[in-house]
């Protein structure tokens, strides 16, 4: 598989991680747009959020928390593009964390 993300996860990549468990991984972005950017991904590869099994979420959401804990933020985004036409370049699934703990985060224009 040609998947980055896997390649991260399979460690024939590296990344800089900030938490992981059996089923989640998260680390820094290579390309930030904030101060803080980290991609939260399951290890298990879904191509996109519509792909995913509901009931992994719940799991996901719990892995979100200790992620912002570990990185000492309460005030953060939660992205994930959902297709090519949404803008999602990795066809992995995956949820941009974005904060910026010395100020407030500006809205981008989305078109």
């Amino acid at each position: 598989m040609d998947c980055i993300f896997c390649k991260i996860v399979n460690e024939e990549i590296p990344s800089k991680k900030v938490n992981e468990n059996e089923k989640f991984l998260a680390f820094h972005d290579i390309n930030p747009v904030a101060p803080i950017h980290v991609l939260i991904i399951p290890k298990k590869h879904y191509e996109k959020f519509d792909e995913t099994p509901e009931e992994l979420f719940s799991e996901m959401a719990k892995f979100i928390k200790e992620t912002a804990k570990k990185l000492g933020i309460s005030d953060y985004r939660l992205i994930t593009n959902n297709g090519k036409g949404a803008g999602q370049e990795v066809f992995h699934l995956h949820i941009h964390m974005v904060a910026n703990p010395n100020g407030k985060l500006s809205w981008p224009k989305l078109a």
